[in-house]
């Protein structure tokens, strides 16, 4: 191998960023294999390759003794006479694999500081077994089924957005898995819409999902004055809208968090309206009143509405009708709701307003929200 030879390889490993001691090292042990097999020799062979002329130095390794651990040779110089054009041939294939080695590991640096990011790229094939996705020329993403909505289908080239979700080293190229499911994709899709939430203004606390179908997302503003919940929607519906658009048609509802865990929850049950709530901290529950024509719409079809607020709040969530509250013994839930009070604790006092527009002292009677007296007169 002359010594331009050398200097070209050495000035391609550079471009290509590839660690040239690294790379003779695998053309000395590529050639060693290779002047092995082609001389037809028992022994192993070592190749020595001069870094600075290029002269290529065969040697056979001929034992001599010591252990079976650790043993001994002799090197028998057997370089033969076109050992160069050999080399050469060699050096394309080392050189090759360095290169497609060194694109690879960059693939997996560049992509495994990504994850938890979104991407979009054209789907390239899609099939009940997998889709892929282009990012970018030479890079591809994986979307399996398990992470694609249920009423998705992808075309060829058509541009999507994915969550990543994890890299991968392979034998191949690296394995970047992507998603259409994970809540994250919720949470990047609002960042790209939503100026307010990319400069840290507003703030998405929680993301509760079931893809393809509902999310509901809680939103917090860092700046008084300034309603979450408008900044995500965005004028007319516009932001969220284009959110829904790429997500198929997936329905988003975005309600205001709030440190305390009564309205919080009650935030999460929208667009249902809620009597009152009553939160037991060590249990974790929530107990929530409800106009008896809110019911269905608090529990949503088959239990969605319920579900997601359960998930986005945390808390476990029992919803009741007036009517059932007031059966079950929650009458005083029940008369805190008729009352618009929903952060207070009912005080035991007669719920009836008298002709002078206070409400009355009286206590009521128990199980009931109303004294003797206004009990009287309901009867009547």
């Amino acid at each position: 191998m002359s010594s331009e030879l050398m200097d070209a390889l050495k000035a391609l490993a550079r471009e290509k960023n590839i660690d040239e001691y690294e790379m003779l090292d695998k053309l000395e042990q590529q050639l060693a294999q290779t002047y092995k097999r082609i001389l037809d020799l028992e022994n192993d062979t070592r190749v020595v390759l001069d870094r600075e002329t290029g002269r290529i130095y065969v040697y056979e390794l001929v034992p001599v003794g010591g252990t079976e651990e650790e043993p001994e040779f002799e090197e028998h110089d057997i370089t033969p006479k076109d050992v160069s054009r050999i080399a050469a041939q060699a050096a394309k294939s080392v050189i090759m694999g360095s290169i497609r080695e060194a694109e690879r590991e960059k693939i997996f640096d560049e992509y495994s500081d990504r994850v938890g990011e979104s991407v979009t790229g054209t789907v390239q094939q899609s099939d009940s077994r997998y889709t892929l996705i282009k990012l970018r020329e030479g890079v591809e993403a994986l979307l399996p089924p398990s992470e694609q909505p249920h009423n998705e289908r992808y075309d060829h080239n058509q541009r999507i957005k994915a969550y990543i979700i994890e890299v991968r080293k392979t034998s191949n190229e690296p394995s970047i898995v992507v998603s259409r499911t994970h809540p994250g994709l919720i949470r990047r899709l609002f960042e790209l819409e939503v100026p307010e939430i990319y400069d840290g203004i507003v703030e998405i606390k929680s993301v509760a999902r079931e893809p393809g179908l509902r999310s509901k997302v809680a939103v917090s503003s860092r700046e008084s004055g300034l309603d979450p919940v408008g900044a995500c929607v965005g004028p007319k519906g516009s932001r969220v809208r284009m959110i829904v658009g790429e997500l198929r048609g997936e329905r988003i509802d975005v309600v205001p968090w709030s440190e305390d865990a009564a309205t919080y929850v009650a935030n999460a049950l929208s667009p249902a309206k809620v009597s009152r709530v009553m939160a037991d901290d060590g249990s974790h529950t929530a107990t929530v009143i409800v106009p008896d024509d809110q019911l269905s719409l608090a529990i949503g079809k088959e239990g969605q509405n319920a579900r997601l607020a359960a998930k986005l709040t945390g808390w476990r969530i029992d919803i009741k009708s007036q009517s059932q509250a007031a059966e079950q013994g929650l009458a005083h839930a029940v008369a805190a709701g008729d009352q618009g009070a929903t952060d207070e604790e009912y005080d035991g006092r007669c719920v009836a307003v008298t002709s002078s527009g206070l409400r009355c002292r009286n206590k009521a009677v128990s199980g009931s929200v109303h004294c003797r007296i206004h009990q009287k007169e309901d009867a009547k």
